[in-house]
This record gives C-alpha cells, sequence and structure tokens, in this order.
C-alpha cells in the first residue's frame, strides 16, 4: 500500500525526529552532528504559521516528512520559500519525494510562493538529482562550508521557480493546467 500524506499532528513529532536522526547518524544530508529531540521540528512549524508541515504514513507508521519554510523573514521575500523533506530509507525511489514536492509546491503557490529552494549537501547526490528531474537548477554553491565526521562538503543551493515571466529560462518551472 502507498503511503498517505496528511498534515502533521502533535503525536507524530517524535516519529518526525526519529526519522531525522537516522540521516543525522548515518549520512551527510542531514547536517547535525547529533540527535535532535521532537521538539526541534515542532518549533520550526510554530515559527512558520500558515506553512505546510507534512508526514507520511504508512500501516499506521510515519516514513517521512516534508516541509516548506520561509526562506528569509523580511516581507520583500514572501514569494520564496525552503522545501525540506526526508524519507526513511526504505520508502526512498517510490515517488514519495515527488509527491511531498508536489503538495508543498501547491501549497505555497497558494500562499503566492513562486520561488522554491533547497540546500543539500553536495555528499547527498542523490538529492541533487532528484531535484533536478524536479525542474530546480543549482543556483549557488558554498564551497567546503560543512564538516561532519572528518568529511568536508559544499551546500548545494538549488532553485525552481513557479510561472514567472520575469525568471531566467533555465529557473522556469510551468504548472501543467
Amino acid at each position: 500500500m502507498e503511503p498517505s500524506i496528511r498534515s502533521v499532528q502533535q503525536r507524530d513529532w517524535q516519529a518526525v525526529a526519529e526519522i531525522f536522526n537516522h540521516f543525522v547518524a548515518n549520512s551527510l544530508a542531514a547536517y547535525p552532528e547529533e540527535a535532535v529531540a521532537a521538539d526541534f521540528f515542532r518549533s520550526k512549524h510554530l515559527a512558520a504559521p500558515g506553512y505546510p508541515f507534512l508526514v507520511a504514513e504508512s500501516h499506521g507508521e510515519i516514513v517521512g516528512f516534508a516541509y516548506l519554510s520561509p526562506f528569509h523573514p523580511v516581507a520583500t521575500m514572501r514569494r520564496s520559500a525552503t522545501v525540506t523533506y526526508f524519507i526513511h530509507p526504505d520508502f526512498t525511489g517510490h515517488g514519495l519525494g515527488g509527491r511531498f514536492l508536489d503538495q508543498l509546491v501547491d501549497t505555497g503557490r497558494s500562499l503566492g510562493i513562486t520561488n522554491f529552494l533547497a540546500h543539500i549537501s553536495s555528499a547527498n547526490e542523490g538529492s541533487i538529482r532528484f531535484h533536478a528531474r524536479h525542474g530546480f537548477t543549482e543556483c549557488g554553491r558554498f564551497l567546503k562550508i560543512g564538516e561532519k565526521r572528518g568529511r568536508i562538503f559544499d551546500m548545494v543551493w538549488m532553485q525552481r521557480i513557479e510561472n514567472d515571466p520575469f525568471a531566467p529560462e533555465q529557473l522556469k518551472q510551468r504548472s501543467s493546467p
């Protein structure tokens, strides 16, 4: 059965932290070196009222999460948001990331967001490929900005602009009617 996607609920925060902490412990995809508490993501959600925070559920278990957050707190940047998602490794490669992204973009559009950004560890090549397949273009790179477990990595910024006639051609992502 395909996981269902829904808005996060209070009871989900611990499962969200556990998924994220898998990546904290086992990869460079999550930047922290130490596990985070459940309140870490609850606080992020409370700090961004009106922005979606989604979870994927399969057989009563949370198997992934995704959310939009403001790119910058000033009103002049209100058309831009950052996308974040982490999916349990057993559920990657089956379209769940694309489903999450579609829902985030649809909700973002309803909030007036046209500019979607992702910051990705250069060690997370799968995520970079995923974003490129979904209309994101690399727009910046902070070289050697991070170090985790003795490995130095870049932070790759990718951008997708929705329906903006003024966007550079390589960044335009037109929605289907």
